[in-house]
């Protein structure tokens, strides 16, 4: 019989013994420090240090020739690489800021490698709830660590890397001219006009009032859209993202038309814009018992019974409305185009 320290932790053994733990794995600790070559030689640190703001100034010349490079560079330059071809503009805007990202980044490697302090130190696990002398003592800490990094004593790289940093905010702003010209008014105008008929956009049929029941909602198009698909693809797809419109058939005690509107709908059947006046998404997923529409994109959500006044979301502004009449033959019609600029809201609406 053996005597056993009954204060340790006992662990089953292979053949069905305990076997008994003399003492926890001891604490290995921090292994000695290392001075680096950049610790005890001021030139090698200067060395490094020129290295450094070397490779930032390089990023901020890169990121002014990519500048360069969108308005020198023709949009329809093309360059070959045996049986590979690139657009030249695109590539060598691409080279220059790419090049310029790795630079900032290496430079800032070397400089963490090189110059930063490196003493690694061993802190002990505490609540995540900070006490306001342990905010004090991380607030220390940051600033310590700034003063060990050199940012503030090394005025060669602070200064390269706040001036490369600088720089490559250029392209970004050069860059959003490719974004296209502002809306101007554009619009403005759609194709809608007098006497246009309303057609279902998938089956093309002009759509009669007897052709709608209460509570149905139906995706619509001017009648004069199809025809512009022959003449051409792009005015085709400009002239439908204005002109797509949602007809919705609503009791009409339930309808409050807005002043000046009480003759723009056909027993109860309104005509609005689909596209949201948030960021231009198309919209048409309808409840029929609160006559409300969503968009999809942001959830604005706009009471149709209502002028389509915002009831939620971040749309600031109701979807324009599209006054209808009954020709001839009864089919839906526009009294005359939209009288306010469909889609988005932007700043040169006013």
């Amino acid at each position: 019989m053996t005597d056993e320290n009954p204060n340790l932790p006992a662990v089953s053994g292979h053949e069905g013994h305990d076997e008994v733990v003399a003492e926890p794995i001891p604490d290995p600790g921090i292994e000695p420090h290392e001075l680096r070559i950049t610790d005890i030689d001021p030139q090698a640190a200067d060395r490094v240090e020129r290295q450094v703001a070397t490779m930032f100034a390089l990023a901020g010349l890169l990121a002014l020739g990519s500048c360069v490079a969108y308005f020198a560079i023709p949009r329809d330059s093309v360059l070959e690489f045996g049986p590979l071809t690139g657009n030249a503009n695109n590539l060598v805007i691409g080279l220059c800021l790419g090049l310029g990202l790795f630079l900032i980044g290496a430079g800032a490697i070397q400089w963490a490698k090189k110059l930063m302090v490196d003493t690694e130190i061993a802190e002990d696990r505490h609540d995540a709830f900070s006490s306001p002398a342990q905010k004090a003592d991380i607030i220390e800490g940051f600033q310590q660590g700034v003063a060990e990094s050199g940012f503030t004593r090394r005025k060669l790289i602070r200064r390269s890397l706040i001036g490369a940093m600088g720089l490559l905010g250029l392209p970004a702003i050069v860059l959003l001219r490719d974004l296209g010209p502002l809306p101007g008014r554009s619009l403005y105008n759609t194709i809608w006009a007098k006497g246009i008929r309303v057609v279902n956009d998938v089956t093309l049929r002009p759509i009669k009032p007897s052709d709608l029941v209460v509570g149905q909602l139906v995706n619509a198009a001017p009648a004069n859209l199809a025809p512009m698909q022959e003449e051409s693809a792009v005015e085709y797809q400009n002239a439908k993202a204005k002109a797509s419109v949602i007809v919705v058939r609503i009791a009409p005690d339930k309808i409050q038309a807005p002043a000046g509107r009480e003759n723009w709908g056909i027993d109860g059947i309104l005509c609005y814009s689909k596209i949201c006046t948030h960021v231009g998404c198309p919209i048409s997923l309808y409840e029929q018992q609160t006559h409300h529409v969503l968009c999809p994109c942001h959830q604005s959500t706009f009471d149709l019974a209502d002028g389509a006044k915002v009831v939620f979301g971040p749309a600031a502004r109701p979807l324009p409305q599209l006054p209808l009449a009954v020709d001839a033959e009864g089919y839906l019609v526009a009294q005359s185009g939209f009288t306010e600029p469909v889609g988005p809201s932007f700043w040169e609406r006013g």
